[in-house]
Parts: C-alpha cells; sequence; structure tokens
C-alpha cells in the first residue's frame, strides 16, 4: 500500500474561470502545474487527479500523469476525492485544490508530517499569518482561530473574533489555506456524514468536521500559494512563472 496518496480534485466548469484546469499557464495546463508540484514533495508516493471530464482525463494523460473518473453528482472536491481514494490504496490522503499552479511542495510535506506521526489524528490543514485589516475582511478570505494547541475552534468568512471594545488588537485569527490531509479511513467516513447547519451557512465544508466533533490540527506556514480564480489570478500567475 502507497503511504500518502495526493488527489487533485478537477472540474470543468466554473463560474469565474470556466475551464480553468486547462487554462495554459506558459506552455502547460494548469492541471499540470499543480500535478507537477504535488509530486515534488517529499514523501507523497502517488498523485492523481480526480475528474468527471473527459477533456481534463485527456489532458492529463497527455502529460503522462494519473487519473481516475469519478461521478459528475458530487457536491464537493472532498466527496470527489472520497470516490476515486476507494479506487486505489493509501493510508494518508492529500487534497490538493486545483487552482494552486505556484504550490510550494513544502507546504504538502508540513500538512502531512502530523498524520505521519501520529494515526489517531483525523486530519490537518494549514494557516497563515493575517497581514492586515483589509484582509481580515475579505470574505473571500477563509479565517481560522485555534486552541493553544492548534487545534481548529472556528472557521468563518466574518472577521473573528469580534473585537467588543471596538479597539482591535493583534489579529488574532489567521488565513486557512485549503489544502487537507486526512487519514484514509476518517475520509472516507466524513464523506458520508450529513452536512452540518455551520458548514451550509458558512459555505465551509471543514465545519462540519468540527460540529461532528473531530478535531483539525492547523499547520503555520510562512505565506499563501496564489489561488487562480478569475482571468487576473490567471494573468498574475503567468507573469510570476515568467520569473
Amino acid at each position: 500500500m502507497d503511504s500518502v496518496v495526493a488527489v487533485i480534485p478537477a472540474r470543468y466548469e466554473s463560474t469565474r474561470l470556466p475551464g480553468k484546469p486547462l487554462a495554459d499557464l506558459n506552455g502547460k495546463p494548469m492541471i499540470q502545474r499543480v500535478y507537477e508540484s504535488t509530486a515534488r514533495a517529499s514523501g507523497v508516493d502517488r498523485v492523481l487527479v480526480a475528474t468527471d471530464d473527459e477533456r481534463i482525463r485527456e489532458a492529463v494523460r497527455r502529460f503522462g500523469g494519473e487519473v481516475v473518473m469519478t461521478s459528475p453528482k458530487h457536491r464537493s472536491g472532498t466527496d470527489r476525492i472520497a470516490e476515486a481514494v476507494r479506487q486505489v490504496e493509501g493510508q494518508v490522503i492529500v487534497n490538493v485544490q486545483g487552482d494552486l499552479p505556484l504550490l510550494d511542495p513544502t507546504m504538502v510535506e508540513e500538512a502531512v508530517a502530523p498524520l505521519r506521526d501520529d494515526d489517531g489524528l483525523p486530519m490537518s490543514t494549514l494557516q497563515t499569518p493575517i497581514r492586515d485589516e483589509e484582509e481580515l475582511r475579505n470574505p473571500n478570505v477563509v479565517k481560522v482561530v485555534s486552541d493553544r494547541d492548534n487545534f481548529a475552534l472556528y472557521f468563518s468568512r466574518s472577521p473573528i473574533p469580534f473585537c467588543r471594545d471596538g479597539v482591535r488588537g493583534p489579529i488574532l485569527a489567521q488565513r486557512h489555506i485549503g489544502l487537507y490531509v486526512y487519514q484514509r479511513d476518517f475520509l472516507l467516513a466524513f464523506a458520508r456524514l450529513a452536512p452540518t447547519p455551520l458548514e451550509e451557512v458558512e459555505r465551509l465544508e471543514q465545519l462540519r468536521a468540527l460540529e461532528w466533533g473531530f478535531r483539525i490540527k492547523m499547520i503555520e506556514v510562512p505565506e499563501a500559494s496564489i489561488e487562480v480564480d478569475t482571468a487576473q489570478d490567471l494573468k498574475r500567475a503567468r507573469a510570476l512563472l515568467a520569473g
């Protein structure tokens, strides 16, 4: 059995950037950039793409990657990954978002380490310091607050915690980075759990784990990787790759 398997969920449709996985990034489709960055992570035994789209499957095959076809009915990337994982073997599963073409492989390594060291930890994810008030108030930036042992207490699109006296001191929340690592058995069980009220109102799937009573280990990294959600993000990624 492969010890660590990284799965990249990829769908063609995107509200803000249709065909995003196949967007050209300086001669390579974005899904290839994500795949190659993930494959460079030390300790990752296998990388595969999980998709329901034939165009993405063919693109992955052309660059020599591994791909698994999944149902088009999944509500989330986690559900898609869970279906793919049922077709492969692996003890620790990494969920790498398909819109991270400049992913630093060490981020994968750092997120995986706690679960390799302790098989009692169900899942981990990443966080990085919030730099300013604008970032804190941006609803597209997911915030997380943690306990003294760096386990998540809550995730929100709102600025947290609320400053009751109106004078904000140090920013206590961190920016959540949507790269997840799961123990295989937990992932399969998690995908079967019913969605929860906080998850649905915030539109944050990781809240389902907290609401069902599971702990999420938070790993701090120096900075976030650029996420490509819009045409402007794509332009910026191309410029960064060009050096």
